[in-house]
């Protein structure tokens, strides 16, 4: 997890800092006295952020809760104006290139430590996976076993339990040998490292039908009578299914698109995508900002409720498969054009709109020379998902031949610079006296338009 500075630009009261407050109080209570091991020669005593008990993740998440801790601490007494050496407190300059190198190393550090953590917490995903989908066939049995009583056990309720059987095997077995990966979830699971809402909707709705069809051919298999093997095979024709069988073929459709056209956008530049530590259930709703999207919250809301849907469907006539009408059908299939319409117009390409010579209180007015601070201004210079400190710190500003990395410049609860749109550098001294071309470099490797500027002498 990168520490995340929300609120840049000024104090952040209950934001950030106050959030990851109570996480990582939590995170100490939890793990008090520390997570005890059996590591050869040792003495079972607590583990740091090098643990090396194999799957073990407290070491992990203990080493990236210190690392945090000592961030946060140290960025605010930088904020505060303490902790500064006395051989650069002299030189405003040479001060804030000291704390941002400093930031920087310790941003650095954060981010390692919640690499190892995301690593760990996924390797042991697995087990998790498996344990929620045995739970749900419990649950099946369970509410099969409730539904029973007066009315029996019928044929469709064995078929019906006998897939789900089927299917946790599979899924369980599915969960192994992807457990490096988070399991069940490896497919779902994006290049960036979080939860895909495309591929999410679309493997839910292959698993329901793979799920109809099982309970179909088990009902076939018990089947003794030629009458009823005709009409149970007659259930799986076209004309019964054909509103979830459209549904099925057009989210499907729309994992693979989604996919290809985000990877096109990212390799034309005109998306930026930053890779997450680990995934979380927020990333189907949200941006990779963490912020809620309208196209992702009404397509997971709308696909749902048809699920639900064909799921009472299917349990009312178990003897064919789920007749989705075309009115449930088409609502769907707009919910799925409203999300890939999102995301062809989510992102864009960062931009510069001007750059001016900063000025101070007190300064006097004058052009561009070296050794100035300017204020670059535009928009889109930090991505989603690049609010931590470690991603801010990659920025680059080239000016000229020589690149300049923005400098973190810490207030309390987050950073004054950089922003979204405004950067502040200082023009270093190897800039010729001249017309000088001015572009950034985002966290994600995006570059911006180019932007000519006079500096004299």
């Amino acid at each position: 997890m990168a520490v995340r500075e929300a609120g840049q630009g000024g104090t952040d009261p209950g934001g950030y800092a106050g959030a990851h407050a109570g996480a990582y109080a939590e995170y100490s209570g939890r793990y008090a006295g520390g997570h005890t091991g059996g590591r050869p020669g040792g003495s079972g005593g607590d583990h740091g952020g090098g643990c090396a008990c194999g799957d073990c993740p407290h070491g992990a998440r203990e080493g990236h809760r210190r690392a945090v801790a000592a961030f946060l601490r140290r960025r605010d007494e930088f904020a505060a104006g303490q902790g500064l050496p006395a051989a650069v407190a002299h030189s405003a300059s040479a001060s804030r290139q000291w704390v941002s190198e400093e930031l920087a190393q310790s941003a650095d550090l954060v981010a390692e430590r919640g690499r190892a953590e995301g690593q760990a917490w996924l390797t042991g995903l697995w087990r998790r996976t498996a344990a929620v989908v045995w739970a749900a066939v419990v649950v099946l049995l369970l509410g099969q076993a409730l539904t029973a009583v007066g009315a029996g056990w019928t044929a469709a309720r064995t078929a019906g339990l006998a897939a789900a059987l089927v299917m946790a095997l599979s899924l369980t077995a599915a969960s192994w040998f992807h457990r490096a990966r988070g399991g069940v979830l490896a497919p779902v699971i994006g290049e960036d490292n979080r939860l895909s809402t495309s591929r999410t909707v679309a493997a839910a709705w292959v698993l329901f039908v793979a799920y109809s069809v099982l309970v179909l051919a088990g009902r076939l298999a018990a089947a003794s009578r030629q009458r009823d093997r005709d009409a149970l095979i007659s259930g799986l024709d076209l004309a019964r299914g054909a509103g979830i069988v459209t549904v099925l073929a057009v989210l499907c459709g729309i994992a693979v698109l989604v996919r290809r056209v985000v990877g096109l956008r990212v390799l034309g530049q005109r998306l930026q995508k930053v890779r997450a530590d680990r995934p979380r259930a927020a990333d189907l709703l949200t941006d990779d900002a963490g912020r809620g999207t309208f196209a992702d919250i009404q397509y997971v809301v709308i696909s749902g409720v048809a699920l639900v849907f064909a799921a009472v469907r299917l349990a009312r006539r178990p003897e064919q498969l789920p007749d989705l009408p075309w009115g449930l059908a088409v609502v769907v299939l707009v919910s799925a054009a409203t999300y890939l319409a999102g995301k062809y117009a989510e992102g864009g390409r960062p931009v510069i709109l001007s750059v001016v010579r900063a000025r101070e209180a007190g300064d006097l007015d004058g052009p561009i020379r070296t050794g100035d601070d300017i204020e670059i201004r535009g928009a889109g210079f930090v991505p989603p998902g690049a609010q931590g400190a470690d991603r801010l710190a990659r920025m680059v500003v080239r000016v000229g031949a020589v690149h300049v990395h923005v400098p973190l410049v810490p207030v309390p609860g987050g950073f004054r610079n950089p922003t979204d749109a405004l950067l502040t550098v200082p023009v270093p001294a190897d800039v010729e006296p001249g017309r000088v071309e001015v572009q950034v470099v985002t966290a994600a490797g995006v570059e911006t338009n180019r932007y000519a500027v006079d500096v004299t002498e």
